[in-house]
């Protein structure tokens, strides 16, 4: 059998979901949130947050990591940096709210990476952060942002998870790891200049799902529950951040968090992991 196109040496694959953060200094929630895009950059492994991180740890863990985006455009210059540094990536594009796109991305992933061993899902969103304060009320929340909340949050990482399920089952082995947030603890109120967090929350009941479906199969499900604000240039720039710090959480210590789920032996598996900043409060 020829090798991959895009990982002619037959590397272990894992796929990451949502490989750019927008709080990069041009990003949108940068831009949303500051009115401009902030000058203060960081080092490579910190530059594109959460998803970066993760491409940079499991790149020089020796797997070829593939980067999915909206854009190939947003993670090109992501790729570069892990090519620089050694390491094996490729660029793929998918919309996670849209069935023959994710079909299509994974068609791809398979035919010039491989079946991929770790699966990452890390995409956002930013659905209900530009409404007033007069529409926080759930009467008022639009349509079509609650679709956009529920095709990140509920639909993507089922569609994802489908596309990889199979030869993970057929391998005896793989890890699906879900990068989730606080709100996905239990449903809250969304405040003025949130998204609606709670879609979130069946994210983490599909990640115990799975658990009980593919445990016995092989495959490694967790829901990694990232406690805080990630460090990245925009988050580093809001007025309370740079005032406190000691509240950001470093994404390559996160990143750490993913590799050691992933490395786990089967004896002793972690289903679910809260990460929070020694400074900051614990949400339940």
């Amino acid at each position: 059998m020829d090798s991959p196109a895009d990982n002619p040496r037959a590397l272990p694959v894992t796929v990451i979901v949502g490989a750019t953060s927008k709080w990069q200094p041009d990003g949108p929630n940068t831009r949303f949130v500051h009115g401009r895009e902030v000058g203060q950059d960081l080092p490579v492994e910190r530059r594109w947050g959460l998803g970066g991180a993760l491409a940079h740890r499991f790149a020089r863990e020796g797997h070829h990591v593939v980067l999915t985006t909206r854009r190939r455009a947003n993670a090109e210059s992501l790729a570069a940096t892990i090519d620089q540094d050694g390491g094996s990536c490729s660029v793929v594009e998918l919309d996670v709210g849209t069935a023959s796109s994710v079909a299509d991305a994974f068609t791809t992933i398979r035919t010039r990476a491989g079946d991929p061993e770790v699966l990452i899902y890390n995409a956002g969103y930013m659905a209900g952060r530009e409404l007033p304060e007069d529409q926080e009320l759930l009467e008022h929340f639009p349509d079509e942002l609650f679709e956009e909340a529920v095709a990140t949050a509920c639909r993507g990482p089922f569609l994802v998870a489908k596309e990889v399920l199979p030869a993970m089952r057929q391998r005896g082995s793989g890890s699906i790891l879900f990068s989730n947030n606080q709100y996905s603890l239990r449903g809250r109120k969304r405040s003025t200049g949130q998204s609606l967090y709670y879609p979130r929350t069946m994210m983490r009941a599909l990640a115990q799902a799975l658990t009980e479906e593919y445990s016995e199969h092989g495959v490694h499900v967790a829901n990694v529950v990232v406690d805080g604000f990630i460090d990245s240039p925009g988050t580093r720039a809001l007025p309370a951040l740079q005032e406190r710090p000691d509240l950001l959480i470093d994404p390559v210590a996160i990143a750490d968090a993913f590799h050691y789920l992933h490395r786990q032996d089967r004896s002793c598996w972690t289903h679910e992991l809260q990460l929070t900043a020694a400074s900051g409060p614990v949400s339940v």
